[in-house]
């Protein structure tokens, strides 16, 4: 009976409710260019299947990122400023925040993300393993709205360090992440920091292995998705019609996922509509841009934060950022 008391907190900030999500979604079901916002693909088997995809050989990024991170974890933690409050976002397992506690000892850590039941027994891993550190989530799309200034308000003197690694920052169109950036800029008062994780440019070959893999598994994570449509609107995609597709798209320097028909067919979205699909037409589900390390500090720098200091791994293949405030 005692279990539920010694949970962390949690605090709901969701803007939307079910049913404007759901018409968003069937709005972007419904345009000339069907879309599918990346953020479905995170059901229970989606999270499965992407924990699988960070182990394969062909994605780059979650590896090399922890070797950037091993390397030089003690110079990154000597430049945070102490008793910070740390913001991880998008905290999924919290596994890479474990791996900084000891290298940080922060005031509290906060863990925002859109999944309540799972973002509350992650962080209730955190506090079993530091049973005197303060942790407390929030349930929110952070991409689409972020407000932790009552919430940071409660620990005066411990300034916020937003840690937001994965390279996720890419899965924003540029304008978008100046807007997602400067919502986090506006949290940090005078001593926040923001570490980030961005991936860069490299050979074609390279960037579209890592997002259509020999085994098949991110064509799996990415049919899922339809799986996923299926219970929010109560549609009838059937995913043995569409597969997979990836490329790098050079003039805009981005990956991009698409589901593609494999043949002419309807798809009832939950009796709200009907889509037609031609054979080839696509849905897209995700970008992925890439950026040279210059242009990823112009990036920071249109969102009034400074970069102060930068690690990339040997093939500079993937970069960490230290931003403050400018």
């Amino acid at each position: 009976m005692s279990l539920a008391l010694d949970l962390p907190r949690l605090q709901t900030a969701l803007r939307l409710p079910a049913q404007d999500e759901r018409q968003k979604l069937l709005h972007g079901l419904l345009q000339p260019q069907a879309r599918i916002d990346s953020k479905y693909f995170y059901d229970d088997r989606g999270c499965e299947l992407f924990t699988a995809i960070c182990l394969l050989d062909e994605y780059y990024p979650t590896r090399t990122e922890a070797q950037i991170f091993n390397q030089h974890r003690d110079a990154i933690a000597a430049l945070l400023p102490t008793n910070m409050q740390w913001i991880d976002l998008g905290c999924g397992d919290c596994n890479k925040t474990q791996s900084w506690l000891p290298a940080i000892s922060p005031a509290r850590v906060v863990g925002v993300d859109i999944a309540g039941e799972f973002l509350q027994s992650s962080l209730a891993e955190v506090a079993l393993q530091h049973p005197q550190l303060e942790c407390v989530g929030v349930v929110t799309d952070f991409t689409q709205h972020l407000d932790l200034d009552e919430l940071l308000a409660e620990r005066p003197g411990a300034p916020p360090v937003f840690f937001y690694p994965g390279s996720s920052i890419g899965n924003f169109e540029p304008r978008a992440a100046i807007r997602f950036l400067r919502r986090i800029r506006a949290h940090c008062g005078p001593d926040g920091r923001l570490l980030i994780g961005a991936d860069l440019i490299k050979p074609r070959d390279v960037l579209e292995a890592a997002y259509d893999d020999a085994n098949g598994v991110t064509a799996e994570f990415n049919l899922n998705v339809l799986n996923v449509v299926n219970r929010e609107l109560d549609a009838d995609f059937e995913p043995t019609n569409f597969r997979h597709f990836a490329h790098f798209n050079e003039a805009h320097r981005r990956v991009e996922m698409h589901l593609v028909s494999t043949r002419s067919h309807s798809v009832d979205l939950g009796g709200h509509a009907d889509r037609h699909f031609g054979a080839e037409e696509h849905i897209l589900t995700e970008y992925s841009h890439k950026y040279s390390l210059d242009e990823f500090r112009a990036l920071l720098a249109a969102s009034g934060l400074r970069c102060s200091q930068y690690w990339t791994d040997p093939q500079d293949w993937f970069g960490v950022f230290l931003a403050e405030p400018i």
